[in-house]
């Protein structure tokens, strides 16, 4: 049998005359961090001073025990090298390797001695690449699509410039006989009630093992199959009857069956095994045309899905530090927010297999980005037989789980090429358009048939339209953050939004760890350097400008503020394109997490704490949604039901004055059923006078609650705030925190990380009429200092 050896231990940086310490799997960056040589790339504006970091040539040693054990090959195996390595054993060259995303394989049967690994600086691999294919334009002034590696550590709109390099993911060596399971493709599919896994193996055979008649074993869920062959491929077919199907969450359950797979020697000797969990479902995407332009819309097990989607960046800069455990952490908290897809973008990784085995279990659909984003790619050698060989791997890799539901070609670069003025400097130069339509879909359909593709995101469905056009398949909505007010949103309906999104400083808490005795400004210097986007702040400022006026002097208040105009922002994108379900089929928020303290468009900021926004998206991504969505005749009422059963209820529509009093009121009886929407106009009588800055508009059904103002927060007349306030203990190192309005209170939120660092609260915005009580529960404090509370809530009213 197959015997495994982890190398993780016994390995050694070298740095200058010394030999550091290494964690493997792990990077430079770790490595000088654990060893005090280098400070935390994180904090104030140590980003610039370890920059050296990623310009040099890095080598990595050990002495592990090389020897066969008795048999016939020994390979040693890298999960990640990351990215321009050569690996020596006894001070002769194995290889050289170019690829982060890949895994490399070496034959060191009857090799002794000390193993290296050298890592050239990602920039000088780059540098190498674009001397043989000539320059390309991209959106950021670094090499990144010339070096098959994280794009984004050469830093983002949202992310710092960390180039790191190392063994990223963990290395073994495996020694084996006669032969081992080089590839193992299940294609899952299910007919009528029946499912199936056609099993298509392919071994790798010694010497010794060459033409020998091997035993192919599989079994799943009670039932087995095997075949006898001496080549080097072969196929299984198992059923289950009546198998249970797997859905997103919220759709129907997660049900995994275990596919043990067994390979033997003619004798009956087990020679190698593979498992993995699956799941039964059929997925599609409906592209088709229709008086609308042309759709895109998920269909699992023939039920049509509005997508609740969140983009997924990678959780750390040094993505080695991410943990199976963060990964179930982050996850779980996409989908305690009712996200039901989440998509991994193309300048990040493919995630580690904890990723997508999370994702089975939650329900969560996987949107699977191919690693191009934001630039022309070369497609001439060596990259393109890289980019065919890291596609292969991944795909084999990641095609067992049943959550990835879509293959996307890249992220922006069919959208860049017709807009972002690359087509004049590329003079009929390669740019990846050959990728995107050529050998990724080509590889696809050869090895997962099952699963559908798309060329990019954005992408149209084909060059007859815009790449960006909203009207056919998917929409990246950007022009609303960069230059305009976040109603725009509200200006068209795409077919699938599949980003957009609003920034927002992270919690205050972050802020104080990540710039340690800052007097904290929007433009203090730590700020600003935690702020990677292109006028980042002025976009900020005039978001909060538009609707509220801007403090002056005052950080806290705008912090709060830029907060509620994120959420805000992200909710009136959702909310509207929700209501105009089905003709728009889905939403992708850009993004759910952050991989360092930085200001961004992040639910989840970069230490884990929740921004008023990921409260905002579990209310808008619900499954019940009630709505006031503004339109040019006065807002509409939208009844959104996306549950698998009718919603009927009785909505309270009340005309209220700034004071809480009741103009007019009316008790609508509704009824959406499942998975549909119901909107209707509101009555006139209802409707706050135009322009009036003394009445609104406030909807409520089933504990859900929407509000309407006629003119914006700064012009609204709101009372000064007074509330009662009261802390109750509850336990476990928990507290209640009880607020009683006696005056209007509009988007009340405490900000629990200021009572202490770690605390949490269990609530977003808040809006409370007079009498209204809200009960906050916290995680992580349990003072009773009232003021302390006081300063930590905040509202719209308060100045």
């Amino acid at each position: 049998m197959k015997e495994v050896f982890p190398l993780h231990d016994g390995w050694s940086l070298r740095h200058g005359d010394a030999l550091l310490p290494a964690r493997v799997p792990g990077c430079v960056h770790t490595d000088l961090l654990d060893a005090g040589v280098l400070p935390d790339p994180s904090l104030g504006l140590n980003e610039t001073g370890i920059a050296w970091v990623g310009r040099r040539a890095w080598s990595y040693v050990a002495a592990p025990a090389l020897h066969d054990g008795g048999h016939e090959r020994s390979d040693l195996v890298f999960e990640g090298l990351d990215t321009a390595a050569e690996v020596l054993v006894g001070g002769e060259s194995l290889g050289t390797t170019r690829n982060m995303h890949r895994v490399h394989r070496f034959d060191v049967t009857g090799r002794t001695g000390p193993l290296e690994v050298r890592f050239d600086s990602a920039y000088d691999e780059a540098e190498r690449v674009r001397a043989l294919t000539g320059d390309r334009p991209n959106v950021y002034p670094e090499p990144f699509q010339y070096v098959r590696k994280m794009a984004c550590s050469f830093g983002w709109d949202w992310g710092p410039t960390v180039v790191t390099a190392g063994m990223w993911r963990p290395v073994r060596i495996e020694r084996w006989s006669t032969a081992r399971l080089a590839e193992v493709r299940p294609l899952v599919t299910v007919d009528g009630t029946t499912g199936r896994v056609e099993l298509r193996v392919r071994a790798e055979r010694t010497a010794g093992g060459a033409g020998r008649r091997l035993l192919l074993r599989a079994t799943m869920a009670g039932g087995a199959a095997e075949t006898v062959f001496e080549g080097e491929e072969a196929v299984l077919r198992l059923s289950v009857p009546d198998a249970d199907l797997w859905w997103p969450r919220g759709y129907g359950a997660q049900p995994l069956y275990g596919l043990d797979v067994a390979l033997l020697d003619e004798d009956g000797a087990p020679l190698d095994a593979w498992s993995r969990r699956i799941g039964f479902r059929t997925v599609t995407v409906d592209r088709s045309a229709d008086e609308h332009g042309t759709g895109f819309t998920f269909v699992v097990n023939g039920v049509r899905i509005f997508a609740r989607g969140v983009n997924w960046i990678p959780d750390d800069v040094l993505p080695s530090r991410v943990t199976p455990e963060r990964y179930r952490t982050r996850l779980t908290q996409a989908a305690e927010a009712h996200v039901d897809l989440v998509r991994i973008w193309g300048g990040g990784i493919y995630e580690d297999d904890a990723f997508y085995d999370v994702c089975d279990e939650l329900g969560l659909m996987v949107w699977q980005d191919f690693l191009f984003a934001c630039a022309a790619y070369p497609e001439e050698q060596p990259l393109r037989g890289e980019v065919e060989a890291e596609a292969r791997d991944n795909v084999v890799r990641l095609m067992s789980h049943a959550s990835l539901v879509l293959w996307n070609g890249n992220n922006e670069n069919l959208w860049g090429f017709r807009d972002w003025d690359w087509e004049t400097p590329l003079a009929g130069d390669s740019w990846g358009e050959g990728y995107y339509l050529g050998v990724l879909p080509r590889i696809v359909a050869e090895l997962d048939p099952t699963r559908p593709y798309t060329a990019g995101s954005p992408w149209s469905g084909s060059w007859d339209h815009h790449p960006n056009d909203p009207r056919h398949g998917t929409h990246h909505s950007w022009e609303v953050w960069n230059r305009r007010d976040y109603a725009a949103y509200r200006a068209d309906v795409p077919r699938f939004c599949a980003e957009f999104g609003w920034q927002a400083p992270p919690a205050l808490a972050t802020l104080r760890r990540a710039l340690p005795g800052e007097e904290l400004a929007p433009d203090s210097p730590g700020m600003l350097h935690h702020q990677k986007a292109e006028d980042g702040n002025g976009k900020l400022d005039r978001g909060i400008e538009r609707h509220f006026g801007l403090p002056s002097g005052d950080f806290d208040r705008w912090h709060y503020l830029a907060q509620v105009v994120q959420a805000r922002a992200v909710a009136a994108g959702i909310e509207h394109w929700r209501s105009h379900w089905p003709v728009c089929a889905g939403t992708v928020v850009w993004q759910l997490n952050d991989c360092w303290p930085v200001s961004s468009w992040a639910a989840i900021d970069g230490d884990g704490h929740l921004k008023p926004l990921y409260h905002e998206l579990r209310r808008v991504y619900a499954d019940r949604l009630l709505s006031l969505v503004p339109a040019e005749d006065g807002p509409v009422l939208a009844l959104d039901n996306q549950s698998g059963t009718t919603w009927r209820t009785t909505v309270t529509l009340r005309r209220l004055g700034a004071d809480g009093s009741v103009l007019r009121e009316a008790a609508l009886d509704l009824e959406a059923a499942a998975r549909t929407v119901v909107r209707l106009v509101v009555p006139a009588s209802l409707l706050p006078d135009a322009g009036s800055a003394k009445e609104l508009l406030v909807a409520d059904a089933d504990g859900l609650r929407a509000v309407h103002l006629p003119v914006y927060e700064k012009e609204f007349a709101y009372p000064a705030p007074r509330y009662d306030l009261r802390v109750e203990p509850a336990g476990d190192g928990a507290s209640v925190v009880v607020v009683t309005a006696r005056t209007l209170i509009r988007d009340l939120l405490l900000q629990a990380d200021r009572l202490a660092p770690a605390a949490t609260a269990d609530h977003g915005l808040v809006t409370l009429l007079p009498g209204e009580e809200v009960r906050i529960g916290v995680r992580g404090w349990t003072g009773d200092d009232l003021e302390a509370v006081r300063a930590a809530l905040f509202s719209v009213g308060a100045a």
